[in-house]
C-alpha cells in the first residue's frame, strides 16, 4: 500500500518518536478536500506538540495512510500500522471507511481515536479500544430533524443512495420526525434521474428535499435540476451530511449551493486557543478551515495528553478514555458511554445547522443550534 510519512518536525538524536498513524482519505473517490482539511489539523497540532516539547521530550510523529474512502484499504493500513508499532490511530471522514478501520483496531487491541466519521454503530461490538470525537449520527441529525420541524416543514422527501451511512440517517430522520407528524419520502437515486425526481417531488408536494448523495454526483446534477424547476421554486433543499461545508461545492454551483442547510460541528465563537488554531490553518490551507480541521487539531491534542499521562502502552491508552479531560478548539472534551453507541464518545461537541449566504455564498449563517 502506498502511503507517506509526515512530522511536524525531525525526530530528535537522542531518543525515538513516539508514532500514531492516521487515516486520511487524500485520493478519489474519497472526499479528498475533507481529507485535506482533517490532515492540515492532524498535522498542525503535532506540530504544536512538538514545539511544547513532544511527548517527555520524544517528538510526536504521524504515520499517513490514504484510504481512499475504500473499507478494506482502511483495515489493510490498520494492520500495517500496528505492525509498524504505533502507539494508536487517529483520522477518517468516510463512515463506513472509519467502521472497518474501528472493528480491525478492536480486534488488534489497537487504541482508535476516530476524528470525523459519525455512523452510531462504528464496531461490531462495544469496545473500549475506540474513542470518537464528533457526535453519533442519531444525535446531529435529530438536531437537524428539529430545525426542519420548527421552519414548518412536514412532508420531507430524501433523494439517497444505496448506503449505510445514508440509509442510517433516513431512519434517524424518519424515527423522529414520524411521532411529531412529519412524513419522510425516500426517492431512490439508483432508479431516477435529476428530471424523474422533480417530478416526483412535485407529485408529492414535499415542501424539503434532503440530498443523502455523493458529491460531487449526484449532488450537483440534483441541485442544479431542483433549481431549475419552476414547480419547485419554494421547495427548500438541505445536506444534512455536510456537503456544503467545502469550498469545491461552492465552486461546482455558485449561487445554486447557497441557501442549503447542514450540520457542521462548530461553537458559535472559538474560545481564544480555538481563535489561534483558525489563524494557523488558514494560512496552512489557504482557505477558510472547515470543522473537520478543527476535528483533526482536536484529535491530537486528546491523544498527546492520553500520551503524556500514559504513556505508548496501548492497553493503558484505552482504559484512559474515561477520564479524559482536554480543552479543544471547540469546548473541552471528555467521553461517556452513550445507549447504543458502542464507543467511547465525546458528549456533545457544539452543533449547528448552518447554510450559506444566497447575498455572499462565502459567508455561513447559522440558522439553529443544539
Amino acid at each position: 500500500m502506498s502511503g507517506m510519512v509526515t512530522q511536524a518536525r525531525p525526530p530528535r538524536r537522542d531518543g525515538s518518536s513516539v508514532r500514531i498513524g492516521a487515516l486520511v482519505p487524500l485520493t478519489r473517490p474519497g472526499w479528498v478536500e475533507a481529507g485535506q482539511h482533517l490532515l492540515a489539523g492532524l498535522e498542525l497540532a503535532v506540530r504544536d506538540v512538538n514545539d511544547n516539547g513532544g511527548i517527555a521530550g520524544s517528538p510526536l510523529e504521524l504515520v499517513v495512510r490514504d484510504t481512499a474512502a475504500d473499507p478494506r484499504k482502511a483495515a489493510a493500513a490498520v494492520d500495517e500500522l500496528a505492525h509498524l508499532g504505533v502507539a494508536a490511530l487517529v483520522g477518517e471522514y468516510h463512515s463506513v471507511v472509519a467502521r472497518a478501520a474501528a472493528t480491525r483496531a478492536d480486534a488488534l487491541g489497537l487504541p482508535f481515536l476516530c476524528s470525523s466519521a459519525v455512523l452510531d454503530a462504528l464496531t461490531e461490538r462495544p469496545t473500549d479500544w475506540v474513542a470518537r470525537l464528533p457526535p453519533a449520527q442519531s444525535h446531529g441529525w435529530r438536531i437537524y430533524a428539529d430545525f426542519l420541524l420548527g421552519a414548518g416543514h412536514r412532508r420531507i422527501a430524501v433523494a439517497i443512495d444505496p448506503s449505510v451511512y445514508w440509509a442510517s440517517g433516513a431512519r434517524v430522520l424518519r424515527d423522529h420526525l414520524a411521532p411529531r407528524g412529519g412524513t419522510v419520502i425516500e426517492l431512490d437515486m439508483r432508479a431516477l434521474a435529476p428530471a424523474a425526481l422533480c417530478d416526483e417531488l412535485a407529485a408529492h408536494r414535499a415542501t424539503a428535499l434532503l440530498l443523502l448523495v455523493g458529491h460531487p454526483e449526484p449532488a450537483v446534477s440534483i441541485v442544479t435540476a431542483v433549481r431549475r424547476d419552476q414547480r419547485l421554486a419554494e421547495i427548500v433543499m438541505g445536506a444534512p451530511a455536510g456537503q456544503p461545508e467545502f469550498a469545491e461545492w461552492a465552486v461546482s454551483l455558485g449561487e445554486d449551493g447557497a441557501a442549503i442547510p447542514f450540520l457542521r460541528y462548530l461553537p458559535e465563537r472559538l474560545g481564544p486557543l480555538g481563535v489561534r488554531v483558525e489563524a494557523a490553518l488558514r494560512e496552512r490551507l489557504a482557505a477558510a478551515p472547515s470543522f473537520v480541521a478543527f476535528e483533526g487539531y482536536d484529535t491530537v491534542a486528546v491523544l498527546a495528553e492520553v500520551l503524556r499521562a500514559q504513556g505508548a502502552d496501548r492497553a493503558r491508552i484505552a482504559a484512559s478514555w474515561p477520564s479524559v479531560a482536554v480543552e479543544g478548539t471547540r469546548g473541552r472534551i471528555h467521553f461517556s458511554r452513550t445507549p447504543g453507541g458502542g464507543v467511547w464518545q465525546w458528549t456533545w461537541p457544539p452543533v449547528q445547522v448552518v447554510d450559506r449566504d444566497p447575498a455572499e455564498p462565502d459567508r455561513f449563517r447559522i440558522l439553529h443550534t443544539g
